[in-house]
């Protein structure tokens, strides 16, 4: 069962749709479901779909010709396969579809241009001089992102421009990827995206009928099954220097944020290098940095201001729980990893993942109108604010902190200023307070909101507050993870 991509499937269909050619660009990570996607978009149309194989440009051209010649293409009677790449390329133009768009997809586009590098100026010739004004959709599709931004689609490449349509593919948002699993409680769905985050190809190892507990030991820490050895192979595809790699991923993962302390943890003595490989994680979409939502650009422009995350929830979960413990369960000692070093830790490290879904929500109740206003920012906060200290004259001081998620208006003349507890505990009215009195300083200068969002509920003087203050609004567990706006 094909389970979300409405946005990804609209934008084709849309392209397939239109009175002229086109050219589509479609790319994105490993395992985002690229191949999938697309298949399930062709799957009620004339096409030909082409997966590219790292191997030789005689080899890959011969594959190709056997591809095309299986739609019966009046050529097949006189050649065996096409003599060169112009040719094979023209041969859209006879594909036998009638009025129907001539349909062809070539996944893994950058094998194909590995092999031979006069591709995509051969396919800029023919486009230019042919193929724009016909009615016909190619579809170049790849997983290699920094080959497909910085060699293909870049100012002064032969595709440059070119493209009718460039979609770079994300993993599945919170709302879709647990879909898979419509049986699993509220708070299971938090902590299973938090494992495996909008990855379909992980999504789908897990067992919808096995409880979370018996997935994570079956499909992950066990010896043998798929994802036991999904990091390791997709290091290796990516990535020379593999153990350099490891350590910065495992830094970050046990809490190491800043470029310094991922520096210092990784054992790498210079922190430029540490930057360099740090630059090829996010462009492997492994790593993001995150800035405060009122960084400047000389902060945005300086790698060592910030704070470095894993935007794999599966990377994350690896190098926290499994990468550590591995002898253990190369031991097959599971259940000892899972009791001992999993379970206690598991509803603390869904937390930070937390965040996350309830920034997603806030997007859906951005889309129905039922915010205060509609932000155009949203992010995490971070700097220095006056916060509650009773041990002081004045009963406060100032600190460094952290607001979870702030939204602002146009011009800044509203904020929405919101927190998100996931634990076991309701969220208390002196939590209220701590968050109040962040941003006290700008407070004169623009309307206030704010949104909490909580696991286990609100306190009853919270509760009681939130019905007379219309500037508070509570959201519960339920209407976060059922979208209940």
């Amino acid at each position: 069962m094909f389970i979300g991509r409405e946005a990804e499937l609209r934008f084709l269909e849309e392209r397939y749709e239109s009175n002229r050619g086109e050219l589509v660009v479609l790319y994105g990570r490993r395992r985002v479901g690229k191949t999938e996607t697309l298949r399930h978009f062709s799957e009620d149309k004339p096409h030909v779909f082409f997966s590219c194989r790292e191997c030789t440009d005689q080899l890959q051209l011969k594959s190709f010709s056997e591809k095309v010649f299986k739609e019966d293409i009046p050529v097949k009677k006189y050649i065996s396969a096409f003599p060169d790449w112009e040719q094979a390329f023209r041969s859209v133009l006879d594909l036998p579809y009638g009025a129907k768009k001539k349909l062809l997809i070539i996944d893994e586009f950058p094998y194909m241009c590995k092999s031979n590098t006069s591709i995509p100026s051969i396919l800029q010739n023919l486009w230019d001089e042919l193929l724009k004004d016909s009615n016909i959709m190619i579809v170049l599709c790849g997983s290699a992102m920094s080959f497909i931004e910085k060699e293909l689609l870049a100012e002064k490449n032969p595709l440059y421009g070119r493209a009718t349509g460039i979609y770079k593919m994300d993993p599945m948002g919170f709302y879709d990827a647990v879909k898979f699993f419509p049986e699993y409680s509220s708070k299971d769905k938090v902590i299973l995206y938090s494992v495996l985050g909008g990855i379909p190809h992980y999504l789908k190892q897990f067992d919808p009928t096995l409880s979370l507990a018996e997935n994570i030991k079956h499909n992950i820490l066990t010896k043998g099954c798929a994802l036991y050895s999904e990091v390791d192979f997709l290091l290796k595809q990516e990535l020379r220097e593999t153990t350099v790699y490891n350590s910065i991923i495992e830094a970050i993962a046990l809490g190491a944020t800043k470029l310094n302390e991922i520096s210092q943890r990784s054992l790498l003595d210079d922190t430029s290098k540490t930057s360099a490989y740090l630059r090829n994680l996010k462009e492997l979409g492994l790593v993001k940095r995150e800035l405060s939502i009122d960084a400047g650009d000389n902060e945005k422009s300086n790698a060592g201001r910030g704070i470095y995350k894993l935007s794999d929830s599966f990377f994350r979960f690896w190098y926290a729980f499994a990468f550590t413990n591995i002898s253990d369960l190369e031991s097959n000692d599971v259940q000892g990893v899972y009791t001992y070093v999993v379970e206690p830790q598991l509803h603390q490290f869904a937390s930070f993942t937390f965040e996350d879904i309830c920034k997603e929500y806030m997007m859906e109740l951005k889309k129905q109108n039922a915010l205060p206003f509609r932000y155009t920012k949203m992010g995490r906060w971070f700097g220095k604010t006056t916060i509650r200290d009773n041990t002081k004259p004045t009963g406060t001081r100032i600190a460094e902190t952290e607001i979870d998620i702030l939204a602002t208006s146009t011009g800044k003349k509203e904020y929405l200023v919101s927190e998100c507890k996931f634990k076991s505990q309701p969220f208390s009215y002196s939590e209220y307070l701590d968050t109040a009195v962040k941003l006290s300083s700008y407070k004169n200068k623009a309307d206030f909101y704010y949104a909490l969002f909580s696991e286990n509920g609100f306190d009853i003087r919270l509760t009681e507050k939130a019905k007379d203050d219309r500037s508070l609004y509570l959201y519960s567990l339920d209407q976060i993870v059922n979208r209940i706006i």
